[in-house]
């Protein structure tokens, strides 16, 4: 199907190349590579601006992957993440993936003033400073950054976290997650997570805080997330208040 010679506006020649393109992915596997820019635009009988114009869109919506200086690619598909009090390793295994991941630091520091307030802690007091890289397949999602007091679970061990639930270890503790506060925001890889999520530096990103509490209101955790951009789409369950 060509469009040369057609009497369409801009924004509707998009929306033509957009169907094509979408019909060309339902036959390719994520990783194909698509033809040259200059071939699809000759293929399609459109220019190449406005052809470029359609796969942007396709690479904003994360279903085409530009490679600078390689091409473009058919991109992973984007996990729907529920607002839900559930661990990453119960999202993906929900969703049929393998969860995983490698822990990259575990330290004991003073809480100091800012994580202290997070944690409803003096400054002074202990607490563990973990930084997770989090996989799903073997592929990487997120960076995870998690800080909990150390009276908390004072024997902790760094192989404890390796390939293992936090939420899973409070559980065998017997520790009972009841409550969490949750923000997310935009925001773009620095350089050092995007070496260890190996994407590009300044990819967008999703950047999650969370701090969970016990049956008390006691805090338990405070938690900085930082998650693929590309890889990740967020999902609400919305209803209405009661009596509406």
């Amino acid at each position: 199907m060509t469009f040369a010679g057609e009497r369409r506006s801009g924004s509707t020649k998009r929306q033509a190349v957009r169907r094509e393109l979408l019909s060309m992915l339902d036959g390719l596997d994520v990783g194909d590579v698509l033809p040259s820019e200059r071939r699809l635009a000759e293929e399609l009988g459109v220019s190449r601006p406005t052809l470029r114009q359609a796969v942007d869109g396709l690479v904003a919506e994360g279903l085409l992957d530009r490679r600078h200086g390689s091409g473009t690619y058919v991109a992973e598909p984007r996990i729907a993440v529920s607002l839900t009090m559930t661990s990453f390793s119960e999202d993906m295994t929900r969703r049929g993936m393998k969860p995983g991941g490698r822990v990259l630091s575990f330290r004991t520091e003073t809480a100091g003033a800012r994580i202290g307030r997070r944690l409803a802690l003096p400054p002074e007091e202990e607490v563990f400073t973990i930084r997770r890289l989090r996989l799903a397949d073997e592929a990487t999602m997120a960076i995870e950054t998690l800080y909990l007091p150390r009276a908390l679970l004072p024997g902790l061990r760094r192989h404890d976290l390796e390939e293992r639930s936090f939420y899973d270890l409070l559980r065998g503790r017997g520790i009972v997650i009841a409550s969490g506060t949750e923000t997310i925001e935009p925001t773009v890889t620095t350089a050092e997570e995007a070496a260890e999520l190996r994407v590009p530096v300044h990819t967008p990103a999703f950047l999650f805080e969370r701090i969970t509490r016990d049956p008390g209101g006691r805090p338990l955790e405070y938690v900085r997330s930082v998650y693929r951009g590309d890889r990740y789409r967020l999902e609400l369950d919305l209803r209405p208040p009661p009596g509406k």
